[in-house]
């Protein structure tokens, strides 16, 4: 066998540490408890009942695939649930610390018995099957279960490498570095790590906003929220052993990219030209250290990609690190050319990835300071002048930001009149409002949403849903509807240097102006499109504790469209258009595989059966692949770039529709494949037809701003 690190002998010479709290934790539980007892939207006494949710999603947090602990140890530590919230206001901590120190020593059992595994041979001929996704399985009975469970886990492992067509000595040495990466991981916790996925258990137990930031994380925060380090601009979690994504952020270097997505896994990182470090089972922060970098350097990640199965190729992808400005991460317009029969209109999109402001620039006095809104307002007059037909605001994963932006956006489209509405822990209900006399723009609206518009994008959305102002396409966005405040503990009990830490707490909640709340249900889509998106573990209902809808009185405001009435007509357009759309109807079919992909929670162990699998899946890619080459050659042959151009000029220089050279036939194909978004190209279609029923129906089009007014 290869020989060991000296990271792996040290871990072979006893057990991991044994991890005790500190007093000035117990003191920031107790403190924590107090607060989120008294002040927090939704107030929960700590008492059994809490107890018992705080244990159950602390010890998920620790082994959410039930691959460590065995049901012996889930009703040692059930056993004393009734106890933890009488330990908590006498600032001991001793359960949720042994219940770690535990687990710290199931992890060196079961990966020193997995690098055991590695020592004989596996027969890939036998007929079994693995559960890889084993949240909703049983805990393991016994030690003999736990065994057979991590005899499959790994067996699963070698196969995997050798479909990729890895040799048995190179597997050997990829899954001892592995099993290695994750077993130092017990030896280099921390009484800081503990009390932080303690606490978090804690918070998120009353409601999925609520969060616990100890000392060294809420300095991280603080970081995060200036951008003053530079790195890919993702936020990333821990999940199954994997650094997953969780979050790009607008502008950065991965979501610029492309070609990373929410849910991607980072499987590997390297530096520049250099070696690639396998990065599954490493810690989370020990992984950020690798990304993150000077300005201007390059990091090269190995991605496993979010909706691709257990035997997916992988993909490479280099970034250059950045710091991510305002510039990068503003509103940003486009002209699409919408054929519809002999005519042709011009559909103005806006791109919004986030509620920015300049805060710094505002504080200083500048009065050309950035924002989304002014931006909007350049661009809706640039749009104006250039004499677009209609406005398509595309809010896709726009995760939020200021609701003052939010606000005076919407003003930009329905002038003077209450927004959204905001009710506090006290049920006191506060209505914002735009002050604005006239709508920059009054003509034909649409916005495009997903479920990964949130919060702020929420709010737009709905006002301009309950103004009938326009039409709302896509998917049912996040759902969250919640306010959040950081509250510095150590502020509260007069501390000179951080010892308790921060809490992120919910205190507010917003409610349309019709009166119900975007929180839970999202924004509805007047035209759904399908989407991606695993709404099962993806949005504020994939959350167990999330607060549920309600509703408040409606505010006083008047009604501009009639959008509603509209809505039946477009759908039969939008999907008499659709059935005959080819682009479209292959997208319909990705997403029904990813979501079969999704469902999937055991795999075959027998390699006749994986292989066959992989030829299947490689067949559809190729056959794919040649149905798109040929629709292109086909357009290309009638002269046909796409039913949207993007601004394009489809003719080459100087020379005739009909007598383009080869050359040129190559770049309008080019232009064409990099123009293609299949739902923006639907949405355009369907604001097309908006402008068409509304210019034959006048009463169905938006009526003067001076009818928004609030009554």
């Amino acid at each position: 066998m290869l020989a060991l690190s000296t990271a792996a002998h040290a871990l072979e010479s006893g057990p991991p540490p044994v991890l005790t709290p500190l007093q000035q934790q117990a003191q920031a539980a107790h403190l924590s408890a107090q607060f989120l007892t008294r002040f927090h939207y939704k107030p929960v006494k700590l008492d059994d009942a809490l107890a018992e949710k705080i244990l159950n999603r602390y010890v998920k947090s620790l082994d959410p695939e039930k691959f460590f602990f065995i049901q012996s140890d889930i009703d040692q530590f059930t056993a004393q649930a009734g106890k933890l919230d009488d330990a908590i206001y006498k600032e001991d901590l001793s359960i949720p610390f042994g219940i770690f120190n535990l687990y710290q020593q199931r992890i060196v059992d079961r990966l020193s018995y997995a690098r055991e595994l590695l020592k004989q041979g596996f027969d890939f001929s036998q007929k079994e099957d693995y559960a890889f996704v084993r949240d909703k399985e049983p805990w393991p009975k016994t030690e003999a279960e736990s065994r057979d469970l991590w005899r499959k886990r790994v067996k699963n492992d070698w196969l995997r490498l050798k479909l990729a067509g890895k040799k048995d000595a190179a597997i050997r040495d990829t899954l001892s570095k592995r099993y290695e990466n994750s077993l130092a991981r017990a030896y280099k916790y921390k009484s800081d790590d503990v009390f932080q996925i303690f606490m978090n258990a804690y918070a998120t137990s009353i409601e999925p906003h609520t969060d616990y930031l100890g000392t060294t994380a809420a300095a991280d925060f603080d970081i995060a929220m200036k951008l003053s380090l530079v790195g890919i601009g993702a936020v990333l979690q821990e999940r199954d052993e994997y650094t997953t994504i969780r979050e790009l952020v607008p502008g950065g270097p991965a979501q610029l990219s492309g070609k990373i997505a929410v849910g991607d896994r980072i499987v590997g990182v390297a530096q520049g030209q250099g070696p690639m470090t396998e990065v599954v089972g490493m810690r989370i922060d020990d992984v950020v250290k690798l990304i993150r970098g000077a300005k201007d350097t390059v990091v090269k990640l190995d991605i496993l990609p979010a909706d691709a199965g257990p035997d997916a190729k992988h993909k490479l992808l280099s970034l250059v690190r950045n710091k991510i400005s305002l510039e990068q991460q503003a509103a940003k317009k486009t002209i699409l050319s919408v054929k519809s029969g002999d005519s042709t209109r011009k559909v103005g999109v806006i791109t919004l990835p986030a509620f920015y402001e300049d805060f710094d620039a505002r504080g200083k006095g500048d009065k050309n300071y950035r924002s989304a809104s002014r931006d909007v307002a350049a661009l809706l007059n640039e749009l104006k002048k250039e004499k677009v037909d209609s406005v398509l605001v595309d809010l896709r994963n726009n995760g939020g930001g200021s609701l003052t932006e939010a606000v005076d956006l919407t003003g930009l489209f329905v002038g003077k009149g209450p927004i959204v509405q905001q009710r506090n822990a006290r049920g006191e209900v506060n209505v914002e409002a735009d002050d604005r006399n006239t709508p920059v723009w009054s003509g034909p609206l649409a916005v495009l949403i997903n479920r990964g518009s949130a919060s702020a994008s929420e709010i737009f959305a709905a006002a301009i849903q309950d103004y009938g102002r326009g039409v709302i396409i896509g998917e049912g966005s996040f759902g969250k509807g919640t306010v959040q405040t950081m509250v510095n503990l150590d502020q509260l009990a007069h501390n000179d240097k951080p010892k308790f830490g921060e809490l992120k707490m919910t205190i507010a909640q917003f409610f349309r102006i019709n009166g119900g709340t975007t929180q839970l249900r999202g924004v509805t889509p007047d035209v759904s499109l399908p989407g991606f998106s695993d709404t099962e573990n993806f949005g504020e209902s994939s959350y167990d504790n999330a607060l549920p809808w309600s509703e408040v009185k409606a505010a006083d405001y008047a009604k501009l469209g009639d959008i509603k009435d509209l809505v039946p007509q477009l759908k039969i357009r939008h999907d008499a258009r659709v059935e005959k759309d080819k682009d479209y109807q292959r997208f319909v079919e990705d997403v029904t595989e990813v979501n079969t992909l999704r469902k999937k929670r055991s795999i075959s162990l027998n390699e006749a059966d994986r292989r066959a699998e992989m030829a299947q899946q490689e067949a559809r890619t190729q056959a794919r692949a040649k149905d798109s080459a040929k629709d292109s050659a086909n357009d290309a042959a009638k002269g046909k770039v796409a039913d949207v151009v993007a601004d394009a000029d489809t003719t080459d220089d100087g020379l005739q529709a009909n007598e383009r050279s080869l050359s040129a036939e190559l770049a309008a194909e080019k232009k064409a494949k990099d123009a293609k978004d299949v739902l923006l190209n639907e949405a355009a279609h369907i604001l097309s037809d908006e402008s068409d029923l509304q210019k034959n129906n006048p009463k169905l089009a938006a009526q003067p701003a001076a009818a928004a007014t609030a009554k």
